[in-house]
């Protein structure tokens, strides 16, 4: 399979020489296309300024991000922002839903902006609703959904633009259990239907057994990888909590 992602010798440090800190020490990984990868670790470990710098939102202090073959820490400008909106997907914790549009609108700025043609918009958009169930929100606003409706319409904008890479941060942090599984059983969807690449970070073991690998950050470095190759998701579970376990984590976030 092609490599969609390939981190080589990734560092990040924040402040001055007379304060500096390390966030990122020297990590090197590679996401295939169609993998489900996660990223774990507890808070403070660097997994999100890792998904900050593969995402574009924050620059390395050195080494080499390639996304499809594209040195993503070489672009500036405006190719840095039609990278972003042409080849990756975002899912945010918090949605980051516009308030003033519709479910139907929400997903279909991304299309618009990259001028698709109405009838092309609405043939992608009423597909993408049938595939996560959220037909019946395309007329409402975000006040009008639940926590995971308005979830399962951010993750339609994420893939309408058929992504090379979906990133999602924390998906699941602003929903109840029942709202979490039904959106992690669509990713889970996605990935294995549609082809979709995507790279999750998450410090909860029960989102991550849904990944078909999984990175540990600890202390800016990567500490472990599972792969949970033939394992049930309770089995792969069971696991991850082993990991969890030995990088001292506190079990009440990982449950």
């Amino acid at each position: 399979m092609d490599k969609i992602l390939k981190v080589s010798n990734v560092e990040k440090y924040y402040g001055n020489r007379f304060n500096l800190t390390k966030a990122i020490d020297n990590i090197s990984f590679d996401v295939e296309e169609g993998e489900f990868v996660g990223i774990m670790g507890a808070s403070g470990s660097g997994k999100t300024t890792l998904l900050n710098c593969i995402s574009t939102i924050d620059k390395v202090t050195s080494g080499h991000i390639l996304i499809s073959g594209t040195d993503v820490t070489e672009l500036k400008g405006d190719k840095l922002n039609k990278f972003r909106r042409e080849d990756l997907g975002f899912i945010f914790q918090d949605f980051n839903l516009l308030d003033t549009l519709t479910g139907y609108e929400n997903i279909a700025l991304a299309l618009t902006i990259q001028n698709k043609k109405p009838k092309e918009i609405d043939e992608r958009i009423k597909e993408v609703a049938k595939t996560l169930n959220i037909t019946h929100v395309l007329n409402k606003y975000p006040y009008q959904m639940s926590g995971g409706e308005k979830q399962r319409v951010a993750s339609a904008r994420a893939i309408i633009t058929n992504p090379k890479l979906i990133l999602a941060d924390e998906p699941t942090g602003a929903l109840d259990s029942k709202s979490s599984r039904m959106l992690l059983e669509k990713l889970g969807e996605l990935n294995k239907e549609l082809k979709a690449t995507i790279l999750m970070v998450t410090h909860d073991a029960f989102t991550a057994s849904y990944s078909s690998k999984i990175y540990f950050i600890k202390d800016g470095k990567i500490f472990n990888e599972l792969v949970r190759g033939e394992d049930s998701r309770k089995e792969f579970f069971d696991r991850i909590i082993d990991v969890v376990t030995l990088l001292g984590g506190d079990m009440n976030d990982a449950l």
